[in-house]
């Protein structure tokens, strides 16, 4: 997609009336880009625990740019330790959502992550979560730019972030081809429960996403690592249809995804950069 299809309005106006509204079984609608089946519920409970390394939880103030509505317990882990979690969103219905989550710990800024309203050096550590691919080239530089501005000295902001190709998926695609068939089998010949385990829904009844334009890690490098000290990282190597189409509970899924985890945990340079998310590590040093 153009850089000049974005259009800030209709990623805030897709949050409000789509994207954070919750559905009859009681998660929000952008949980469609999750996989929440109770195989890979260890595996992505840890993977969101990742985030917690790289934060001192210490200091008064923990901004979290692009915040959503805290939608998921791990989430809420991110500010222990820190006075206040400033959350940052376009979104009232995201920001109304995670004040009733955090309460008086929490301070609700309604702003772009491209343009923040916060004065230099004001926070002692910095989350975003699935955010910055939402702007454009120019609008996340600045994103980026802001996120160092108003960063303390001797802080880490850490970016979960999704690459547009990765290698290890590609890698996979094989796998994942293969996965996909068998649910259409099953479907034909009837096995609704089977179809049903492998997460995958009809496209055409879903809602439109919002803009969505990701690097890879060699682009990465080339537009935005050059102008600060940053460290890639795995937070999770594949994505949710590798999930949903080759782990399965009748396939070892479990005990698949545990392999996986710990690989990640002995390489996670080479599945932060190899892999499908990677935890970006922005250290701000004195001076």
């Amino acid at each position: 997609m153009r850089e000049k299809e974005f259009d800030i309005q209709e990623v805030k106006a897709f949050y409000d009336s789509i994207g954070w509204q919750m559905t009859e079984n009681g998660v929000y609608q952008n949980a469609r880009y999750e996989d929440l089946r109770p195989v890979s519920r260890e595996y992505i409970h840890k993977c969101h625990l990742r985030i917690n390394r790289y934060l001192s939880h210490a200091g008064k103030y923990l901004l979290d740019a692009g915040s959503g509505p805290i939608q998921y317990p791990e989430y809420i882990t991110y500010s222990q330790g820190y006075n206040y979690r400033v959350c940052l969103d376009l979104s009232y219905v995201a920001l109304y959502d995670a004040r009733q989550r955090i309460g008086s710990h929490g301070l609700f800024v309604v702003a772009d992550v491209a343009n923040m309203p916060f004065a230099n050096g004001t926070f002692d550590d910095i989350v975003s979560l699935h955010t910055f691919h939402h702007l454009p080239l120019s609008g996340r530089k600045n994103a980026y730019h802001e996120v160092f501005r108003v960063l303390k000295p001797n802080a880490n902001a850490v970016v979960v972030n999704g690459w547009n190709y990765s290698p290890f998926m590609k890698r996979m695609n094989w796998l994942m081809r293969i996965g996909e068939k068998l649910a259409k089998n099953a479907e034909k010949q009837g096995d609704k429960k089977t179809h049903e385990q492998t997460g995958q829904q009809d496209d055409s009844s879903k809602p439109s996403g919002t803009f969505v334009e990701k690097f890879d890690a060699k682009a990465f490098k080339q537009e935005i690592l050059p102008e600060f000290n940053i460290r890639f990282r795995v937070w999770r190597s594949v994505s949710v249809r590798f999930l949903r189409t080759v782990i399965r509970p009748g396939w070892g899924g479990k005990f698949l995804l545990w392999m996986l985890y710990g690989l990640e945990e002995l390489f996670p340079r080479h599945f932060g950069e190899q892999g499908q998310y990677p935890l970006i590590i922005m250290r701000k040093k004195e001076g």
